[in-house]
């Protein structure tokens, strides 16, 4: 049974470990290579990593309209970022401004380095890209931003899941325990009344 219960916890770490992946913002520092609108296939297999239609893209009955941006890092590997309004759909950026972002990544095409905010992942077999939030340039490749939101919300996460254990544990205590001691009680009196009356 303790086993059960730890493979559980370790479970919703998991799932709560892979939300707060996708879900928080993320940093690269890259060279935009190329910007672009492309009509892209939504299935039900990743249509979940996308934002709904109506919150900046035009859909068609093969696909759907949706900006790029292509970049590359230092080192020569590749990244494409697409380039959504996430509306009032979670994550909760309240993203409306992928016009603005597209015309301000074409600007910054070419030899400058920048940094794009983003979040998500990049996984090329289901055609799923991260979602670019923000991008501004920077002073090279070697540039590092120190994640202080991502902390502060981990930390408040944190925070928060040992508040509400806490307040279990003690409504546990003051409310469960005497209740299944009362039951227990109960319990054994109704098991010493049927042995009396038997020996009887």
């Amino acid at each position: 049974m303790n086993k059960v219960k730890w493979i559980f916890r370790g479970v919703l770490a998991l799932i709560l470990v892979l939300i707060l992946w996708y879900t928080l913002p993320q940093h690269d520092v890259v060279r935009v290579t190329e910007v672009y609108n492309r009509i892209t296939t939504v299935s039900w297999a990743n249509s979940m990593f996308y934002a709904s239609p109506d919150s900046g893209t035009a859909e068609t009955t093969n696909g759907r309209d949706i900006r790029f941006i292509s970049a590359v890092f230092q080192d020569g590997s590749v990244m494409v970022y697409r380039n959504e309004d996430t509306g009032w759909i979670w994550p909760p950026y309240f993203k409306y401004d992928s016009s603005n972002l597209q015309a301000v990544a074409s600007s910054l095409k070419g030899d400058k380095w920048v940094m794009v905010t983003h979040y998500g992942w990049r996984i090329p077999l289901l055609s799923i890209t991260p979602n670019a939030i923000a991008i501004r340039e920077v002073s090279g490749p070697d540039y590092t931003y120190f994640p202080w939101l991502n902390l502060v919300i981990i930390a408040l996460l944190l925070g928060l899941i040992f508040w509400v254990r806490a307040m279990w544990l003690q409504f546990w205590e003051r409310m469960v325990d005497p209740a299944m001691a009362e039951v227990q009680e109960a319990g054994d009196r109704t098991r010493g009344w049927f042995r009396r009356l038997f020996r009887r």
